[in-house]
């Protein structure tokens, strides 16, 4: 069984694509500044890392309507 639960992840965000979207972007952050927000992640790949702080809770998306861009952003941010 997956760590965290694609229900779970779904609960989080809206689509599979946006799931993706979402933490693919904090993957390639946390691997250039080495900054998971986890504290004990059960991950050891980024992408994994990311999936579990989306059902944390440490992450959350949000699309600026002005240029149509989405974005990715931490609770630290």
């Amino acid at each position: 069984m997956l760590n965290p639960s694609i229900d779970s992840l779904l609960n989080k965000l809206n689509s599979k694509y946006t799931l993706v979207t979402v933490a693919s972007k904090r993957a390639r952050v946390m691997q250039e500044k080495n900054d998971g927000m986890v504290q004990k992640p059960v991950s050891f790949k980024s992408v994994g890392k990311a999936l579990e702080e989306i059902d944390g809770g440490l992450l959350y998306y949000s699309i600026d309507k002005k240029t149509d861009v989405d974005s990715v952003s931490t609770t630290n941010e």
